[in-house]
């Protein structure tokens, strides 16, 4: 009985085939995009006046991260768990201190006349920045307006922000605005 000879198999248009397999997946492919972080910046200003210069930094609540990821809020260093109410007493200033936020008078729907903070969290981070503090800084300021938001629908509407209707929840959005502006990173040293 003779040996049955193997035929070999043409191998030469397999990378052709998976070079064409190849550029359908990637033409075919979608990518979901990403979000990012939702923030509103603040209006754009010509060149204020100097009055006006002076109310506008009062608004203003600076907020830096330097190259060894240390906070400094307001040129004093302070550390990430206490951003959240050093932020919300910003917001709120209770009883208009001169260093704190400015309030304008509003009319809200289903809350009629309101005092709303003029108060703008300016964040700026040096290249260095681990993006961990970023993220935990970014945390800790989301968490300062939800809890403010929260507050508020309690007193006002005696439910939690989550339960209100979406009206509800405007007016709540009006009365505590999330205003925050995120500056370009900078090449700052260690030291603020």
């Amino acid at each position: 009985m003779a040996k049955r000879q193997t035929q070999e198999v043409n191998a030469g248009s397999m990378a052709d085939i998976a070079f064409l397999l190849l550029i359908f997946f990637l033409v075919t492919t979608t990518m979901d995009s990403d979000m990012g972080l939702g923030t509103i910046l603040p209006p754009y200003e010509e060149e204020p006046s100097v009055d006006n210069k002076a109310k506008n930094e009062r608004n203003v609540f600076e907020i830096l991260v330097n190259a060894n990821n240390q906070l400094m809020v307001e040129k004093r260093e302070m550390p990430i768990n206490q951003l959240t109410e050093a932020t919300k007493l910003f917001i709120l200033n209770p009883s208009d201190l001169a260093d704190l936020s400015d309030k304008e008078n509003k009319t809200i729907p289903l809350l009629g006349p309101r005092a709303v903070s003029k108060g703008v969290i300016s964040l700026q981070t040096a290249n260095d920045t681990k993006y961990q503090v970023y993220l935990e800084v970014q945390n800790e300021l989301i968490r300062a307006f939800n809890e403010l938001r929260q507050e508020f629908a309690i007193r006002n509407f005696g439910k939690d922000y989550e339960d209100l209707s979406a009206e509800e929840k405007a007016a709540v959005r009006a009365a505590i605005p999330k205003l925050i502006s995120e500056a370009e990173p900078v090449k700052i040293g260690a030291r603020l």
